[in-house]
C-alpha cells in the first residue's frame, strides 16, 4: 500500500487497464481507501455514476466492479469498452482514481501467416509470425513446428521473446522442410496455426546487409528486462554496433549484445531513447532504428506535499511530470474539476501550476493533478488544509507617559489570513497622516505584518487612546492604549449622545495632559453611580450605562482634578429613544381561492412611525390585489381571493428615528395535485434506456412516487427502490428513466402523486419490452470432410421476425447458389437457421457467421469450417545421380487440413507400367529426402510419390525420369572442348562469366554469371554493382550440351574512383586548454574509401551563447589526429570530420560537441556609477565581451583616501547600491568578474561622488538589442537622481529627428522607465532613445533594436545530373539577423506529391541526391532555418536524371532468320535509353488466333527464338520493353516458310502485298499533308515575326490578339530554355557607366509589358553582356534537364493536351552587385534612374552585375548571387527584351547575342552574332533538346563610343499605321532573330537590317 496521506491513500495506483474475454466476465477493485473508511463509488470518465444491471454488471458495497460473462449479442460498448475511474470519500476530502479502461474481448475471425525466406548456407535465417493488427496486442506466438516436429530453443533454434524463429548456422537441407507458428488468444484461449513457409538456401555471395529482424517502437516498464532485435543477412557476416540518441553505447553490466539483438536487463527511464543498430560489411551497410520507452510507475508529483492555510489565503500548487512532456494536466479538487474563474488560475505551458487566491472554507481538501496520454493516465494528490484565518495580535505597545517634544513610536505586530490590514485612531477619531504624524506598515518574510505610528514632536493634544485596529475578510481585532503626554490636564469637547432604550451606552470623557488626579462623572449634581446600571472607570473616564431608559436622559458632567484643589469639567446631553415593537403575528393554514386578513400591531417606539410590507424582500406588486391599511400605530393586510402567486414571506417593517424592525411570516397557499403530462403505454428496447414520462403541479410540490407490477396479468404494484447510482432513477420532473432495460422490466408501471392537499391522483401503463435478435447457440468450430454434405446451425432469439443471414468471411451467401442451401424453422421463441453445403470443396475451409436481423437490433456468430481432404502431392526432386543409386529429397505439399501419416516412393523402370513398380510404402512424415537403391548403371527409371493422411492418399507426384550414370571400371574421364569453331563439338549453348576481388594470391572466390549465347561472333555483358577503386580479374569459360569448357586467360581491370562512402568513424575530441582542442579518428577502411585518400578536412564552428553561429572554418591534414588552436576560451564547438579522395569530399561524420576549458574572465565591458541621493551610489557594468567560463560573481570595488570596500554581487545582477557613504566625497569604484578559474582584470575606474541634490543619470548603457520578432522586448531604463528623474523615449526617423515613441495596445511605458514592445515586428528596428531629466540635470542613451526574422529563400540550382544522381547547389539568402542553423532540402518525384527531406548542415552550398531514378524528372525546395525558425521555401525547381525510355533502332533488322517452325529474333536494336531495362515482354499469335503466347524476362538478351511455330503461317508480335524512364512497343507480321524452305504462295502472300502496298500509299499521303500544314505555318509565322521590334510587340501582345488555337500553338512551340553559366549582366550607357544598385529589383509583369506598347517614344537600346567564366571555373555545365523556376504542376497539365503551357514559377529577375559601390540607385519597375549623370563622364571601371530568377517581391536582399540555370517560355524573354529596348535611360545601350542553340527535334547547332564585340565563341552541342546559351567576353574598350550614334526603331503603336524606315550601322549593333517554323529554329542574326513596318505588319 502506498500510503500518501493519513486519511486518504491508493491501494493499487498503476492499475490502468482491464482486458477480459466477454466468455469469464471481470473483477475491478477500487483502487482507493480511506482511513476512517471511506465511501466508494464507480463512475463513468464522462462523470455518470454507474449503475448495476442485473447479471451484467454490479458494484460490490466494498467497492468492487463486477462484469459478468456475456454473450456477443449483450456487448454493449457503454458497459464493456468504456473507461471508468473510482472515488474515495471520507470526512478529509475526495480522490478520484486514475482512468481505468476496461475492455472486453470477444472471439472474432483471424489468421496468422508466415512468409518464405531466404538465406545462404551458413548464415542465420529468422522466420516471423505475422498476426493481423486487430488482434497483434492480444495473440502471442506460443511455438515454432518444422514439418509436424515441434521447435524449442536449442542449438540451431531460437525463438525470441518476440515470437521470432532464428534459424542458426543454416544448412542446405533446411530448405527442404515446412515451417509454421501456432498462436494463442491470451483472453478467449483459441489457437491458430499459420500456413507453412519455406526457406530457400542459396551458397553464400558477395552481399551487402539486409535487416531480417528489427523494432521501431518498444515500451518496457521500470525494472523490467527488454531485448531490442537487431538481425541482418549479408556475406561477409555482418559486423554490429548499438549506438543511442546517435552516441556509442556507453558500457554498462546492464546491456548485453546477444544473436538476437541487444538484451536490457532492469531497465531504467534513463535508457529511454532512440537506438541504432549499425550493420556493415564489406559490400555494403544497413541500419535498425527504433525508439526505447521506459515508463515509471508514477511519472507525476504534486508539490508542496503538505499544505496549510487559512480562509482568504492563497495556495500555489505545481505538478511535475517526469519522462515525456507530451501529457494533457487536468487539476481536480475533492474528485471535481477545476476550471479557471476569479480566484482560480492555471500558469505553465501545459498549465502544470494551479493558483487559488482567496481560499473559503468550501476549497479545503483533497487537490489532485492528473497527467493523461491517450488511454493511459497518472495522478497525485495533496491534503489542503484550512486554519483559521482571524487576525491575532502578536505584540503591540502599552501605555506610557512622554514629555513634550519627545517622538512617540507605536507598532502593532498582527497576523492573518489574508493578510490583515491596519488603521489608526485616537480617542476614537482617525489619525490624520501629516508632517508628525507618520504611518506606515510592511509584511515579514514570515506573513506577519507590522503597522507603524510615529509621532514627532509629542504635543499635548497628541496625548490620549490610541488604537490600532486590524481587520482582513476572516476578522476584526484590536488593541488600545493610553499615552500620555506632560502638561496641563484638560478635557477634549464632547459630543451629544443619543441612547437607545433598551441597549447599553457609553460615554467617555478624553483628558489629555499629565499628570491628573481623578475623574469623576455626575448627573444632576449626583456622584456616579446612584444605581446598579451605571458604571464608572475612573482610570480612563468612561461611564457605561446598561439597559438604558427614559430616565437616563439628561446632562451628565464629567469633572477632573487637573491639580490639587483645581478642577476641569466638561457636560454632554445624553438622549434615550424608544425602538418600535411588532406584535408577532403568523399566517394560518390556507387553501386557494379563501380570504386572507393578517394585522401588523406596533405596541411600543417613540413617534413617528413609519409601517411598510415587503413580499420575498421585496415591495409587494400591485398585479396580487393585495390591499395594506395603515391607521395610526398598525398596519394590516387584505386578500380577497387567494392564488398559487400568493406564496411567499410576508415582512412588516417598522421604523423610527431610534430603530428599524421586522417581523416576518409565510404564506402558503395549498394547491391539490394534479397531472401535467400522464403515463401512457410505451415500449422499451432490451439493453437500452427507456424514459417513462410522468410529471404533476400543485403546492407544495407534489411527490411522485413509482409502483411497478412484473408480467402482463392482474397488476400487483410493488414500490420501486431508487438508490444513488441505481439502473432506475426518477427525473426532476418525475419521469422514470430505466437504464439498460431488462426482459424483467416489462409490465404494469402506476405513477402516484400527493401532497397532502385533497387527494391522491395516479396513473397507470404498460411497458413493452423489445428484444433486439440474439444469437444464442452456434458451434465455435467444426470440421468437414471434402466432398461430403455439411450441415451448420444456429439458434436465434428475439422479437419476431427475425432473418438470418449467412456470410463467408464478410461475403453474404446467395442460398440460391447450387452448393448452398438455408433451412429456417422457429420452434418456440427461438429461429433455427441451417446452412448446408453440399458438397464441400477445400475453399469451403475459413470463418462462416450467421447473422441474426430484426427492427430492434443485430448479433453474429462465428463458426470456423476446416474442410479436411487427402493431401496435395509432394513436389519431388533429384539431389544425386550415381551409377546404381538415386537419391531424392521432396517438399511437403498442402496436408489436407490433417497431418500427414507418411510418404509411399514408387519406381519403375521407363518401359514398364505403374503396375508392376517397387512401392516403398509408409515412409516417415519427419523425413524429407531417401536413396533409392540397387538399380542398374546406364538405365532410365520413373520415379514418383505419394502423400497419406487419415483421409486418404494424395494424387501421384511429379514424375521423374532420371538415368543412372555409366560404370565407369576406373577409365572414365571428361573431355573439356575448346570454344573454337572446329572443337565446339556441339553448339554453344551458353557462356559463363567469373569474375572476383583481384589479389596475387587469388584469395577471393569467383562470382559466377550466365549468360545465353546470341550467336554472334563478338558477345558482351556489363557487369555491375562492384566494389568503387578496386581491380577485378575476369574470366569466361563457353558451355555445351556436354558441360563446361576450360576458363579463358583472365583480365584484370580496375572500377574508377570516387569519394569516399563512409565518415570517419570514433570521433573523439578532448578541450587540452582553453584554446586548444585534441581530435583523433580511426582511419577509413580501404573498402570505404573508393580512392585515394588525399587527407582528412576537418570542419568547425563555435555555437555562441546567444544562439549564433560562429564562422564555420575547415583545416586538412594528412593523419588520424589534429590539434584545432586559437579557438574561443570557454565555447561550444560542433566539429565534423570527412576523408576526401580525387574525386572529391565524402560523407561528413555526425556532429560532435566539445567545449574549451574556463579560463579567467576578461573585464566588464563597461562600468557606470551615479548617485542618487547624498549617501547612496548606484552602480552598473556589462558582462565581459570575453566571459570565457561561467561567472560565479562580481565585485564591486569602492574605495577613497581613507579606507576602502568591496561587496559581492550575483553573476546575473548588473546593478548594484553602495550605501552609507559621505557626502561630497569622491570614490573611486570598479567591478571585478569571477569564474571557476579565478578573478579577471579589473574594469576601468570610474569617479563618483554622493551629493544631496543628485541630477539624473542613467545606469542602463548605449547598445545594440537583438530579438526574434513575434516576442515581447523590454528597452531597460534605469535611472537615479535626487528627485527621481521623469524618463522619456523617442525613436529615430529617416529625417535624422527623433519623435516620441508611440504608446498603444502594443508600446508602453512601465513604472520603472523601460520601454515595453509587446509581439515585436521588423518594422520595430531602429534606434530608441531614453532621457531622463529632473531639476538639476539631464542624461540620454540609445538603444538600437534589431529585430531578427526567418531567413530569405535560398537560390536553389541545379550543378550536375547523372542517371542515378543530382547535385543541387544554393547561394543563401539574406539571414534574418541570425546566422543559419541548417537548411532542409524536400524532393519528390514528378507525379508523385509525397516529399522526402534531408536535413543539411549550415556549412554545406550544395548536396547530392543518390539512388534517384533513371530518367526521371524530380522536384525540388529548399528551406533555410536560423534561430527563429524556418524561412520562404525556395522557389520549386525541376531537374530530370539522365535516361529516357527505350528505342528500337531503324537500322537494325528485326529478325535474324526465319523457318518453318521457328524465328530468330535480334534484340540487339533495342536502346536502353541510358537507364536499365527493368521488363521485356513479348506476345505473338498467328493472325487467325485469339490466344496470345506471352513470355516475360526482366532484362533484355540479344536474341530471342520464337519455337513450334506452325508452317506457311502469318503471325502478329508485339513487344514492351520498359525501363524506369518508361516504355516503348514494336508491333510487326511476319511469315514462316513452307515445309520444303520456300516462301509462301498463294491468296496468303498476295493479301500480305496487298496490305503493305496499301500501309505505304497511306504514310505517303500522310507525309504530303502534314508538309503542307507545316509550309502554311511556316508563312504564317515568317510573316508575323519577320522584323526586329515588330516581332517581339506582337509577342508581347500576343495575349490579347491571338485566337485560342494561336495560342495552343504558339506555348506548345515558341519554348526556350536559357542556361547562363555563372552570368553576370553589364548595363552600359553611350557617356556613362551608370552603377544600379545591388537592392534593385525589376519586376517584369504582363502589365509592365502592356505599358510598354503605349510610351510616346522610344529609342532605347540595351548591351548585355553574358560574360563567360567558364575559362576560370571549368567547362561548361550541361543541365539542359533542369527546369528551375517551373511550377511543377505546370508540366504535367502539359502532358495532357496542346492547350497547356509550361508557365514560370515567378517572372521576376533580381540584379545583384557583386562588390559594394561608391554609390547606389534604385532600379525601379520603370527603369527611371534617380540621379542621371552629367553627359561626357566616364567611370574609371565597368560594374558588372549578377542576373538569377528571384521571387522577393517584398524585400529587396543585398546578397550575391551567381546562377547557373535559367529557364523561361521564349515569350517571356522575348517580352522582357522588347521591355529593356524601349527605356529611356538606356537608349545608348547595346544588345549582343553571342550564341544561341535552340533544338526540339535534333541536336543542330547555329552559331550566330559574331561582331566586334565578341571575343571568342564557345562551342558545343547540348545532349539534349531545348537549350539555349550565350556566352561572350567583356567588350573591347575602344569600342564603348560606337554605341554613342545608334539609331533605333521607334515602338510600333496598335491601331495606328506606322511607317519606320531606318537604317541601322553597317557594323552589328543590331538583332534580328528569325524562327523558323519548320524546323523550329531561331537564327539569330547581327548586321544592317532595313525594318519596314506597314499598317502593323512587318514586312
Amino acid at each position: 500500500i502506498e500510503d500518501l496521506h493519513s486519511s486518504l491513500y491508493f491501494v493499487n495506483a498503476s492499475l490502468q487497464e482491464v482486458v477480459f474475454a466477454s466468455t469469464t466476465g471481470t473483477s475491478v477493485p477500487c483502487p482507493a481507501g480511506g482511513a476512517p473508511p471511506a465511501s466508494l463509488r464507480w463512475y463513468l470518465a464522462t462523470g455518470e455514476e454507474i449503475y448495476d444491471v442485473p447479471g451484467i454488471r454490479h458494484v460490490h458495497p466494498n467497492g468492487t466492479l463486477q462484469i459478468f460473462n456475456f454473450l456477443p449479442s449483450s456487448f454493449s460498448k457503454l458497459i464493456h469498452d468504456n473507461t471508468y475511474y473510482c472515488t474515495a470519500e471520507n470526512p478529509s476530502g475526495k480522490i478520484r482514481s486514475q482512468d481505468v479502461h476496461i475492455k472486453a474481448v470477444s472471439r472474432e475471425p483471424y489468421t496468422v501467416r508466415v512468409a518464405d525466406q531466404k538465406a545462404m548456407r551458413g548464415s542465420v535465417a529468422v522466420f516471423k509470425c505475422i498476426i493481423p493488427a486487430s488482434v497483434e496486442a492480444y495473440v502471442t506466438v506460443v511455438s515454432w513446428e518444422k514439418d509436424t516436429v515441434s521447435l524449442s530453443s536449442g542449438q540451431r533454434y531460437l525463438i525470441t521473446s518476440t515470437g521470432a524463429l532464428y534459424i542458426l548456422d543454416v544448412l542446405p537441407e533446411d530448405g527442404l522442410n515446412n515451417y509454421r507458428c501456432t498462436t494463442r488468444h491470451r483472453y478467449t484461449g483459441e489457437t491458430r496455426q499459420s500456413n507453412s513457409a519455406r526457406l530457400i538456401v542459396s551458397d553464400p555471395t558477395n552481399a551487402e546487409p539486409g535487416i531480417l529482424d528489427g523494432f521501431d517502437h518498444r515500451e518496457v516498464m521500470i525494472n523490467h528486462r527488454v531485448e531490442l532485435p537487431c538481425k541482418a543477412s549479408g556475406f561477409p557476416a555482418p559486423k554490429y554496433r548499438w549506438l543511442k540518441d546517435n552516441s556509442p553505447l556507453e558500457p554498462d553490466s546492464r546491456f548485453r549484445q546477444t544473436i538476437t539483438g541487444l538484451l536490457i536487463e532492469s531497465a531504467q527511464p534513463s535508457d529511454s531513447g532512440t537506438y541504432v543498430c549499425e550493420v556493415w560489411n564489406s559490400y555494403g551497410n544497413a541500419e535498425v532504428m527504433g525508439r526505447l520507452y521506459v515508463k515509471r510507475k508514477k511519472p507525476l508529483v504534486v508539490s508542496p506535499r503538505k499544505v496549510k492555510g487559512s480562509v482568504g489565503s492563497k495556495v500555489s500548487l505545481s505538478c511535475s511530470v517526469s519522462g515525456s512532456d507530451e501529457y494533457e494536466l487536468s487539476w481536480y479538487r475533492n474528485g471535481e474539476i477545476i476550471y479557471p474563474g476569479n480566484n482560480v488560475r492555471f500558469t505553465g505551458l501545459n498549465r502544470e501550476n494551479l493558483i487559488v487566491e482567496g481560499m473559503s472554507k468550501s476549497d479545503g481538501g483533497a487537490y489532485q493533478c492528473f497527467a493523461r496520454k491517450g488511454k493511459m493516465s497518472a495522478q497525485d494528490f495533496v491534503q489542503v488544509i484550512l486554519e483559521d484565518g482571524t487576525p491575532k495580535i502578536l505584540s503591540s505597545f502599552s501605555e506610557k507617559v512622554v514629555n513634550p517634544n519627545e517622538p512617540v513610536f507605536l507598532v502593532c505586530n498582527v497576523k492573518g489570513t489574508p493578510p490583515p490590514r491596519c488603521t489608526w485612531s485616537l480617542d476614537d477619531d482617525p489619525v490624520i497622516k501629516d508632517s508628525h504624524h507618520h504611518l506606515g506598515h510592511y509584511e515579514t518574510h514570515e506573513g506577519h505584518v507590522i503597522s507603524q505610528l510615529n509621532v514627532t514632536h509629542t504635543q499635548v493634544q497628541d496625548g490620549g487612546v490610541y488604537r490600532c485596529t486590524c481587520s482582513n475578510s476572516a476578522g476584526v481585532v484590536y488593541h488600545q492604549a493610553r499615552i500620555n503626554v506632560r502638561g496641563r490636564a484638560s478635557i477634549r469637547p464632547m459630543k451629544n449622545i443619543t441612547a437607545i432604550a433598551g441597549r447599553d451606552a457609553f460615554v467617555h470623557c478624553r483628558v489629555i495632559g499629565y499628570p491628573y488626579y481623578s475623574i469623576k462623572w455626575y448627573k444632576n449634581s449626583a456622584l456616579l453611580p446612584f444605581n446598579h446600571r451605571q458604571r464608572a472607570f475612573e482610570n480612563n473616564g468612561t461611564l457605561k450605562l446598561s439597559n438604558v431608559q427614559q430616565v437616563d436622559a439628561g446632562e451628565y458632567n464629567c469633572k477632573v482634578m487637573v491639580q490639587p484643589n483645581k478642577m476641569d469639567s466638561q457636560s454632554v446631553h445624553v438622549r434615550v429613544r424608544v425602538p418600535p415593537y411588532i406584535q408577532p403575528f403568523e399566517f394560518q393554514r390556507f387553501t386557494i381561492g379563501q380570504r386572507v386578513f393578517i394585522p401588523c400591531v406596533v405596541m411600543s417606539g417613540d413617534r413617528p412611525l413609519d409601517i411598510t410590507w415587503q413580499k420575498d424582500g421585496r415591495p409587494i406588486p400591485a398585479s396580487l390585489g393585495v390591499t395594506v391599511d395603515n391607521i395610526d400605530f398598525t398596519s394590516s393586510l387584505r386578500i380577497s381571493n387567494l392564488t398559487p402567486d400568493h406564496n411567499g414571506n410576508y415582512t412588516c417593517i417598522a421604523r423610527n428615528e431610534a430603530a428599524a424592525v421586522e417581523h416576518q411570516s409565510q404564506l402558503i397557499v395549498r394547491v391539490p395535485p394534479q397531472f401535467v403530462v400522464q403515463p401512457e403505454d410505451q415500449d422499451g428496447i432490451y439493453g437500452k434506456t427507456v424514459t417513462l414520462n410522468c410529471s404533476a403541479e400543485g403546492y407544495p410540490p407534489p411527490t411522485i412516487v413509482w409502483e411497478h407490477s412484473k408480467g402482463a396479468g392482474v397488476p400487483q404494484f410493488q414500490p420501486i427502490p431508487l438508490n444513488s447510482g441505481s439502473r432506475i432513477q426518477l427525473l426532476s420532473n418525475g419521469s422514470l428513466l430505466i437504464k439498460h432495460v431488462l426482459e424483467d422490466d416489462s409490465g404494469f408501471y402506476l405513477c402516484k402523486v400527493s401532497n397532502d392537499v385533497g387527494a391522491d391522483v395516479s396513473k397507470s401503463m404498460y411497458l413493452t419490452v423489445k428484444i433486439p435478435a440474439m444469437i444464442t447457440s452456434y458451434p465455435n468450430t467444426t470440421l468437414a470432410t471434402q466432398g461430403e454434405e455439411k450441415r451448420m446451425s444456429c439458434i436465434a432469439h428475439g422479437e419476431k421476425p427475425i432473418m438470418v443471414r449467412w456470410e463467408k468471411e464478410e461475403r453474404i451467401i446467395n442460398p440460391e447458389t447450387s452448393r448452398y442451401v438455408v433451412t429456417v424453422k422457429e420452434v418456440a421463441d427461438e429461429v433455427i437457421s441451417t446452412l448446408v453445403i453440399m458438397p464441400t470443396v477445400r475453399e469451403d475451409s475459413g470463418f462462416f457467421s450467421c447473422h441474426a436481423i430484426n427492427s430492434f437490433g443485430e448479433d453474429r456468430g462465428i463458426i470456423q469450417l476446416t474442410v479436411q481432404e487427402p493431401p496435395d502431392p509432394p513436389e519431388v526432386e533429384i539431389r544425386e545421380v550415381k551409377d546404381r543409386t538415386i537419391a531424392l529429397r521432396w517438399t511437403m505439399g498442402f496436408d489436407g487440413n490433417s497431418p500427414i501419416t507418411g510418404y509411399d516412393i514408387e519406381c519403375k523402370n521407363k518401359s514398364a507400367s505403374w503396375l508392376s513398380a517397387q512401392v516403398t510404402k509408409d515412409v516417415s512424415p519427419q523425413l524429407n529426402q531417401a536413396t533409392i537403391i540397387d538399380l542398374h548403371p546406364s538405365s532410365t527409371y520413373n520415379i514418383r510419390m505419394v502423400a497419406k493422411n487419415i483421409i486418404g492418399n494424395s494424387n501421384p507426384s511429379n514424375e521423374l525420369t532420371i538415368t543412372t550414370d555409366e560404370h565407369l571400371n576406373g577409365l572414365g574421364k571428361r573431355l573439356n572442348v575448346p570454344p573454337q569453331k572446329h572443337l565446339q563439338n556441339g553448339v554453344i549453348r551458353g557462356y559463363q562469366v567469373g569474375y572476383r576481388e583481384y589479389s596475387p594470391g587469388g584469395s577471393h572466390q569467383f562470382t559466377i554469371i550466365s549468360v545465353d549465347t546470341t550467336g554472334d561472333t563478338t558477345e558482351s555483358i556489363i557487369l555491375d554493382n562492384l566494389k568503387k577503386f578496386t581491380q577485378y580479374s575476369v574470366v569466361v569459360q563457353a558451355a555445351n550440351r556436354a558441360g563446361t569448357g576450360p576458363s579463358s586467360q583472365q583480365v584484370v581491370t580496375k572500377t574508377l574512383e570516387d569519394v569516399p562512402s563512409r565518415p570517419p568513424e570514433n570521433v573523439l575530441a578532448v578541450a587540452k586548454s582553453p584554446e586548444v582542442i585534441s581530435l583523433s579518428w580511426m582511419p577509413l577502411p580501404r573498402e570505404a574509401l573508393n580512392g585515394n585518400l588525399q587527407g582528412y578536412r576537418v570542419i568547425y564552428w563555435a555555437n555562441l551563447p546567444d544562439g549564433e553561429l560562429g564562422e564555420i572554418r575547415n583545416v586538412t591534414t594528412n593523419q588520424p589526429s589534429l590539434e584545432l588552436d586559437g579557438l574561443e576560451k570557454y565555447t561550444n564547438y560542433s566539429i565534423q570530420v570527412l576523408a576526401f579522395t580525387n574525386a572529391g569530399d565524402g560523407v561528413r561524420s555526425e556532429q560532435i560537441y566539445v567545449r574549451t576549458k574556463e579560463d579567467v574572465p576578461g573585464p566588464p565591458a563597461g562600468v557606470k556609477a551615479a548617485a542618487s541621493s547624498s549617501s547612496v551610489v548606484f552602480v552598473s557594468w556589462l558582462p565581459p565581451l570575453k566571459l570565457n567560463g561561467i561567472i560565479r560573481k562580481y565585485i564591486v570595488f569602492c574605495s577613497n583616501l581613507f579606507s576602502g570596500s568591496e561587496f559581492e554581487a550575483s553573476p546575473d545582477a548588473y546593478f548594484y547600491r553602495i550605501p552609507n557613504l559621505a557626502r561630497n566625497r569622491q570614490y573611486s569604484i570598479w567591478v571585478v568578474a569571477v569564474t571557476a578559474a579565478g578573478h579577471g582584470n579589473n574594469s576601468e575606474k570610474i569617479t563618483v561622488e554622493p551629493l544631496a541634490k543628485a541630477p539624473a543619470r542613467i545606469l542602463t548603457f548605449n547598445g545594440t538589442v537583438t530579438t526574434p520578432w513575434m516576442k515581447d522586448i523590454v528597452l531597460p531604463c534605469k535611472a537615479v537622481g535626487d528627485p527621481p528623474p521623469t524618463i522619456k523615449w523617442l525613436k529615430g526617423n529617416t529625417n535624422g529627428t527623433p519623435t516620441p515613441v508611440l504608446v498603444d495596445g502594443r508600446r508602453s511605458v512601465h513604472t520603472n522607465g523601460s520601454f515595453i514592445i509587446r509581439t515585436v515586428k521588423a518594422e520595430d528596428s531602429g534606434n530608441y532613445s531614453c532621457v531622463a531629466s529632473n531639476n538639476w540635470g539631464s542624461d540620454e542613451i540609445t538603444l538600437n533594436l534589431q529585430v531578427q526574422v526567418p531567413p530569405d529563400q535560398p537560390r536553389l540550382t541545379v550543378t550536375k545530373t547523372t542517371t542515378t544522381s543530382i547535385t543541387l547547389s544554393w547561394i543563401p539568402g539574406d539571414n534574418g539577423g541570425s546566422s543559419i542553423r541548417g537548411y532542409i532540402l524536400q524532393y519528390s518525384e514528378d507525379n508523385s506529391e509525397q516529399w522526402g527531406s534531408f536535413p543539411i548542415s549550415p556549412s554545406e552550398r550544395s548536396y547530392r541526391l543518390e539512388n534517384l531514378k533513371c530518367g526521371t524528372w524530380y522536384k525540388f525546395t529548399l528551406t533555410a532555418q536560423n534561430a527563429v525558425g524556418p524561412g520562404r521555401i525556395s522557389e520549386i525547381i525541376e531537374a530530370k536524371t539522365h535516361g529516357k525510355e527505350p528505342q528500337f533502332a531503324k537500322e537494325h533488322e528485326l529478325f535474324t532468320s526465319i523457318n518453318s517452325t521457328r524465328a530468330r529474333l535480334n534484340l540487339v536494336g533495342w536502346n536502353n535509353g541510358g537507364c536499365p531495362i527493368t521488363s521485356f515482354v513479348l506476345e505473338y499469335r498467328a493472325v487467325d488466333s485469339p490466344t496470345w503466347t506471352t513470355a516475360q524476362r526482366t532484362s533484355l538478351t540479344k536474341s530471342y527464338i520464337l519455337y513450334d511455330l506452325q508452317e506457311a503461317t502469318w503471325y502478329e508480335l508485339q513487344m514492351k520493353v520498359t525501363n524506369s524512364a518508361g516504355s516503348a512497343e514494336k508491333r510487326v507480321t511476319f511469315a514462316t516458310l513452307n515445309a520444303d524452305g520456300s516462301n509462301m504462295s498463294g491468296s496468303g502472300g498476295l493479301k500480305m502485298v496487298v496490305t503493305i502496298t496499301s500501309i505505304l500509299v497511306v504514310a505517303v499521303l500522310v507525309f504530303i499533308m502534314l508538309m503542307v500544314l507545316k509550309r502554311r505555318r511556316r508563312e504564317q509565322r515568317l510573316k508575323r515575326l519577320r522584323g526586329d521590334n515588330e516581332f517581339f510587340s506582337l509577342i508581347s501582345s500576343s495575349k490579347n490578339t491571338r485566337t485560342p488555337d494561336t495560342v495552343n500553338k504558339q506555348q506548345q512551340t515558341l519554348r526556350m530554355h536559357i542556361d547562363i553559366p555563372r552570368a553576370q549582366l553589364l548595363i552600359e550607357e553611350r557617356d556613362t557607366m551608370e552603377t544600379i544598385d545591388d537592392r534593385s529589383t525589376v519586376l517584369l509583369t504582363d502589365n509592365d509589358f502592356g505599358e510598354a506598347n503605349k510610351q510616346k517614344s522610344s529609342t532605347v537600346t540595351h548591351t548585355v553582356h553574358y560574360q563567360s567564366l567558364s575559362q576560370a571555373t571549368g567547362p561548361l555545365v550541361d543541365v539542359s534537364d533542369a527546369r528551375p523556376g517551373t511550377n511543377p504542376t505546370a508540366r504535367r497539365t502539359a502532358k495532357a493536351g496542346p492547350a497547356a503551357a509550361r508557365s514560370r514559377y515567378a517572372s521576376q529577375w533580381t540584379l545583384n552587385r557583386p562588390h559594394p559601390t561608391s554609390s547606389s540607385h534604385t532600379l525601379t519597375t520603370d527603369w527611371r534612374l534617380p540621379t542621371p549623370r552629367a553627359t561626357g563622364s566616364v567611370d574609371k571601371e565597368s560594374d558588372s552585375y549578377s542576373v538569377s530568377p528571384s521571387q522577393d517581391t517584398d524585400r529587396a536582399r543585398s546578397s550575391m548571387v551567381s546562377t547557373e540555370s535559367a529557364s523561361s517560355t521564349y515569350e517571356e524573354l522575348a517580352r522582357a527584351y522588347e521591355h529593356a529596348k524601349m527605356e529611356e535611360q538606356l537608349r545608348h545601350a547595346k544588345f549582343t547575342i553571342t550564341e544561341c542553340f535552340i533544338s526540339d527535334t535534333s541536336s543542330e547547332q547555329m552559331t550566330a552574332g559574331t561582331n566586334d564585340y565578341t571575343d571568342s565563341l564557345t562551342s558545343s552541342t547540348p545532349s539534349e533538346s531545348g537549350i539555349c546559351r550565350f556566352t561572350a567576353s567583356p567588350p573591347k574598350p575602344q569600342d564603348v563610343s560606337r554605341v554613342m550614334n545608334m539609331a533605333v526603331p521607334k515602338a510600333h503603336r496598335p491601331g495606328k499605321e506606322v511607317h519606320t524606315n531606318t537604317r541601322l550601322p553597317e557594323k552589328g549593333v543590331c538583332i534580328h532573330l528569325i524562327y523558323h517554323p519548320i524546323c523550329r529554329h531561331i537564327t539569330v542574326c547581327l548586321g544592317p537590317l532595313i525594318i519596314s513596318v506597314v499598317g502593323g505588319v512587318p514586312s
